[in-house]
């Protein structure tokens, strides 16, 4: 096997590749129990993944209370290429930033053509728009060549 490492802008490449992969998200419960669910996500030109949640999820409520965070991100076609992000949750309640993230990731998944519908189904006062700056990333491309 040779270096499959990635640079940060293969990391870039792929975390914002079309089609887009869902992001796994990994928390921690409140009696420690680890939590992992998918979700939809669009990276910000500053480098941080951001992605919604409804309030009252598990995510929700876990990334309130701890706002530590992993990411896995990973096309499972071979040659087989992942990214594993850790990092700080913010959770922001601003019903503008939540529309217009609602919308570019909405789009993203399913088309320009729906990002307005998404944006307007998923921006509800029971969703947090959460973004993770990242601050340890392991990522390698093509790891079965």
């Amino acid at each position: 096997m040779g270096d499959h490492a990635m640079s940060d802008n293969e990391v870039e490449a792929f975390l914002r590749a079309m089609p887009p992969h869902t992001a796994k998200v990994a928390t921690t419960r409140a009696d420690g129990r680890p939590h992992v669910a998918p979700v939809w996500f669009d990276m910000d030109d500053d480098g941080s993944l951001v992605f919604t949640t409804g309030e009252a999820s598990v995510k929700g409520r876990a990334l309130r209370r701890d706002p530590r965070v992993a990411l896995s991100v990973d096309d499972e076609r071979p040659p087989f290429t992942f990214v594993v992000m850790e990092g700080r949750a913010t959770v922001i309640r601003d019903p503008t930033e939540l529309l217009r993230w609602t919308a570019k990731i909405g789009g993203r998944y399913m088309g320009e053509a729906r990002a307005e519908e998404y944006g307007r189904r998923n921006a509800t006062p029971e969703e947090l728009l959460v973004r993770v700056r990242p601050e340890r990333i392991v990522a390698a491309r093509d790891i079965a060549a």
